[in-house]
């Protein structure tokens, strides 16, 4: 198959680029001109198209002669406003759904999140599983809108036209940069992560991106019978108590284990006013809050989540277990030159210049 990737420049998108290459598709990267591309410029047989989810014209390039569209491509970061998360994770959904819908691919596979089905009010939520609902109610734009983006494509599904979401929670493994393992872990390297689970564990579910990657793969090219406008939750095969996790890191890279517990009333007076604080425009436009209500609920509420659907109808098995995971993120992140592990390192950042399509 032809498959373009979306979001190839960061950490899931490039592991799904991989994995297609791996598995002998043809592949084009939908990336921007401005994003860190020397990995993906060395990838043997990798399109690069250059462009935009802004820019409608540039996605009917990059989807010209496609067959099937993984849309990985989000923001997913925990501030802005309504204006640019509706832009970048609902408009540019849609744009690029009826795009590849025009150009005639046959699949589009879009990366959501169990963050779609987060409530502010919601406490711990044991095997969740596809029969869960939209809230009436989101815990924050990001959520909000990934569900927005999620119900576009799965009613976009239509003959020739099949759409799936996927699911995936906590995607972790090397390459990670920017989300929620290395920071994290680099609290926890400068001794600044305290302990929030309130002295109870606190259960969730994770989802390595080897096995968000084959979830992918296998969505590419299910029946559409069984699988067109579905959502589908994919998870590792383990529950994790996330704290007993955190612990564990904190040994393996050499960093402080969070020990100083936070009381849960002082805990929610810091969200609230942290929140307060960031009303002001011009901070909550440009800078990530130290705290949020949702940094906060991903950290002390109980969340898992069945794959048993994905199993049934994508023929879904995670290919990769907690502890192969671990190894092969210590292989990745070992300390190279003394200055800490590789994914507190962001990559440099290069140009490179846009070949024609």
């Amino acid at each position: 198959m032809r498959i373009l990737v979306t979001g190839a420049s960061g950490f899931l998108g490039g592991h799904l680029v991989d994995g297609a290459l791996r598995a002998g598709h043809q592949v084009r990267a939908l990336v921007r001109p401005t994003s860190e591309l020397g990995r993906l410029a060395a990838l043997p047989g990798l399109e690069l198209a250059f462009g935009d989810l802004g820019d409608a014209a540039s996605l009917r390039r990059a989807v010209d002669g496609v067959d099937v569209v993984q849309h990985s491509a989000a923001r997913v970061v925990d501030f802005g406003g309504r204006a640019r998360f509706t832009a970048d994770n609902v408009d540019g959904t849609l744009r690029l759904l009826e795009a590849a819908r025009a150009a005639g691919s046959s699949r589009f596979v879009f990366i959501s999140s169990p963050s779609a089905l987060m409530g502010p009010d919601d406490g711990d939520r044991l095997g969740i599983d596809e029969r869960a609902p939209y809230p009436e109610r989101w815990l924050n734009l990001y959520s909000e809108t990934k569900a927005a983006a999620e119900r576009l494509v799965l009613a976009a599904n239509a003959p020739g036209f099949s759409t799936v979401a996927l699911r995936p929670r906590g995607i972790w493994g090397p390459r990670d940069h920017a989300g929620f393992l290395p920071r994290l872990v680099a609290r926890m390297m400068a001794g600044r992560l305290p302990d929030l689970s309130g002295g109870r564990p606190v259960l969730v579910s994770l989802c390595h991106c080897d096995n968000a990657v084959e979830a992918a793969l296998l969505a590419s090219v299910a029946p559409a019978e069984r699988v067109g406008g579905r959502p589908y939750f994919v998870v590792d095969r383990e529950e994790t108590d996330l704290w007993a996790f955190l612990r564990r890191l904190a040994g393996l890279f050499g960093g402080t284990p969070p020990t100083r517990r936070v009381p849960a009333p002082l805990r929610t007076a810091l969200v609230e006013a942290v929140e307060l604080l960031w009303r002001v425009p011009a901070l909550a436009a440009r800078h990530e809050p130290p705290l949020s209500r949702y940094a906060v609920a991903l950290l002390t509420r109980s969340a898992t989540y069945r794959s048993a659907a994905a199993e049934r109808d994508l023929g879904y098995r995670p290919v990769t277990d907690q502890e192969a995971g671990l190894r092969g993120l210590l292989d990745w992140a070992r300390p190279a030159g003394g200055d800490g592990p590789a994914f507190a390192r962001p990559p440099t950042r290069r140009r490179t210049t846009a070949p024609t399509l």
